[in-house]
């Protein structure tokens, strides 16, 4: 109970955050649905400035948590086709680096510092850091953890900008090109956003996605742990 108290005390702007990332998509995403219900005009045959408005746009709404990626990809796709898709990634790393960027000002290693004092938990970090790139892939590949939230966490336990920002996009790119795809061959973005039935294939993959990232992530928080052992029973 003192360790969840002086958690809570000294990383109160960094749990707010967490929280704030996880409820904001819902309000974020109902508002783009009632945007683009009575305003779908603005995105049919965008020029070139429009696109570009765009993309700002939503990669400021994925920054702070306002609307789901998977929301985004799905819209994206649906008005501007394939010739939207490399503004799409671009947008996935321009989100991912001004999350990074934010999260690092509202943390300031506050929370590495409190696991400073608990040195087992300090240690399992720290060797989850040295496989970061790995780290970063597999938590990308889940369609089910929220990018900007994923974002702030990975910030905060220290993973290294450059393979922060690769590895995102890396992760996201399988599920990010089925449902672009998707978003293609939509008829109607509204009843998309709402139910994008994504059929067999889909669930399938989404589940392969889910495993993957799930037995992942299992193997490298075991692997860490045993590094942290062994090291402590040869100090021994």
């Amino acid at each position: 109970m003192s360790f969840l108290k002086e958690l809570f005390q000294q990383n109160t702007s960094t749990l707010v955050s967490l929280l704030v990332l996880t409820l904001l998509p819902l309000v974020g995403d109902s508002v783009l649905t009632w945007t683009l219900h009575e305003h779908q005009a603005w995105l049919t045959n965008p020029s070139l400035g429009q696109m570009l408005l765009y993309f700002v746009v939503v990669a400021i709404t994925m920054t702070f948590s306002l609307t789901h990626t998977t929301v985004v990809v799905l819209v994206t796709a649906f008005f501007f086709g394939w010739r939207g898709f490399p503004g799409m990634l671009l947008t996935y790393m321009l989100a991912a680096y001004g999350g990074y960027l934010l999260a690092r000002s509202l943390d300031k290693g506050k929370l590495i510092r409190l696991l400073e004092r608990f040195p087992k938990a300090h240690a399992v970090m720290s060797e989850l850091r040295l496989d970061s790139w790995r780290l970063v892939l597999l938590t990308r590949l889940s369609p089910v953890l929220p990018f900007a939230l994923i974002t702030f966490i990975l910030t905060v336990v220290g993973v290294p900008q450059r393979q922060f920002l690769t590895a995102s996009v890396v992760g996201m790119l399988p599920r990010t090109l089925f449902f672009y795809w998707l978003g293609t061959k939509a008829q109607d973005v509204l009843r998309l956003i709402q139910d994008p039935d994504t059929g067999t294939t889909g669930k399938v993959l989404v589940v392969v996605l889910m495993a993957v990232s799930l037995f992942g992530l299992y193997f490298l928080f075991t692997r860490a742990m045993r590094r942290v052992l062994q090291q402590d029973a040869q100090k021994d």
